[in-house]
């Protein structure tokens, strides 16, 4: 065979991904990725925002000339807030030749659309989920970019003394509040546990059921107790609703800190309410605000009149993470999205978190790690740590 018939043949192998459609990869040169959210039921919000981040990153990719050239043509899907509707969808999704999968929102339904799509060596990559079973299961097709629980309680414990130490320590006191489901009282037993450790003294616990149409018992209780601290553990409607039943009551803790709060890093909550919301704080998902990109993406939203929601910054930077793996894959296969994603190394920067340097270990991106916000003067402002912070906290609270 001749040297020129060799490097034919080479260059004949290598652009044939390019040539032959594949799954995902279609006749009108363009390539499908399933956009997974719960638009309906009880989480419809959540997947409302999530779409939104994940339509801004499609848009913008598109617009900058798409994958290689090739358009991402979106496939959304609503997992109805159930992990049984997560599931239909990832099926439907498949029949249709996604590529790979974005979303979820909520632990359960992410472990059930993740274990699906595993059937078929089809890529997810979750935008919220934070059980840290997701990706502990040993799924190869699995990936993380944002924090899990373990990662977000740690913080969340080390920023807390921080905040306190740097204050004098005005804090010893705790009341827990939890809404009573898996997530809230996961959290509490956590705490419970952590917090002594620590040097605070845990005076009580109090759970609630989800959803809670009265919070009066629970701030009455606060009150008796008077704790330095609240650390309420709650969705959005039940911590809302607490917030104001303890405005209204002249209730005034040193502080609120919350952690993966519904409703403290939500300017929804700040937007209506407030006076309930001034200087609450929380340790949570948020975009980085130090990135042009942040400003560009968070002004996108409110021009659709609205809120800026974490949700639109992981679906966003999720999507971005998959457009580049793709890139780097070179063609719809699979198997070679999953292995560029699992090799996403410190060159990824499209996203627009506050993360450090990319890299997965066992589906897991060890620099994905939560902020300390605060609501101050009507803004949601990032106060721990300190490279990513826009603003100092407002600690002991007083008035």
């Amino acid at each position: 065979m001749s040297t020129a018939t060799r490097r034919t043949l080479m260059a004949t192998a290598i652009a044939a991904p390019f040539i032959a459609p594949r799954a995902g990869w279609t006749q009108a040169g363009t390539v499908k990725i399933g956009i997974l959210q719960p638009m309906t039921g009880g989480l419809s919000q959540d997947g409302e925002y999530g779409k939104i981040g994940a339509e801004i990153a499609i848009r913008e990719i598109n617009e900058a000339g798409g994958i290689r050239g090739l358009r991402i043509d979106p496939v959304f899907g609503d997992a109805r807030s159930t992990p049984e509707g997560g599931v239909a969808e990832v099926e439907r999704m498949q029949a249709e030749g996604v590529v790979g999968v974005v979303g979820g929102f909520a632990s359960p339904i992410c472990l059930a659309a993740s274990q699906a799509a595993s059937r078929y060596d089809l890529p997810y990559i979750v935008d919220v989920g934070v059980a840290d079973t997701i990706v502990t299961r040993g799924l190869r097709n699995t990936f993380r970019f944002g924090p899990g629980f373990g990662m977000v309680t740690q913080k969340a414990l080390e920023n807390l003394v921080a905040l306190n130490d740097a204050a004098g320590k005005p804090a010893r006191t705790v009341v827990l509040v939890h809404e009573d489901g898996l997530f809230g009282t996961g959290l509490a037993r956590l705490m419970n546990t952590e917090l002594p450790k620590l040097g605070f003294q845990v005076l009580e616990t109090i759970p609630h059921p989800s959803p809670s149409r009265d919070m009066s018992n629970v701030a009455l209780r606060i009150r008796a107790l008077n704790p330095d601290l609240v650390i309420p553990s709650s969705y959005y409607a039940e911590f809302v609703l607490l917030a104001q039943t303890m405005q209204q009551r002249r209730i005034r803790p040193k502080g609120v800190y919350a952690v993966l709060n519904g409703a403290a890093s939500n300017f929804r909550f700040v937007r209506e309410f407030p006076d309930a919301a001034q200087a609450v704080m929380d340790c949570n998902h948020w975009a980085d605000p130090r990135k042009p990109a942040t400003a560009r993406v968070r002004a996108a939203v409110e021009a659709m009149g609205r809120f800026w929601l974490y949700n639109v910054a992981l679906n966003y930077s999720a999507v971005q993470l998959m457009a580049d793996a793709l890139e780097r894959a070179g063609r719809p296969d699979r198997n070679a999205v999953i292995e560029a994603l699992a090799a996403t190394g410190p060159e990824f920067t499209k996203h627009i978190m506050p993360y450090g340097p990319t890299r997965f270990v066992n589906g897991q991106n060890q620099s994905g790690a939560p902020v300390n916000t605060q609501v101050q003067g009507g803004d949601i402002k990032v106060i721990f740590p300190n490279d990513f912070a826009d603003a100092r906290p407002i600690f002991p609270v007083t008035g």
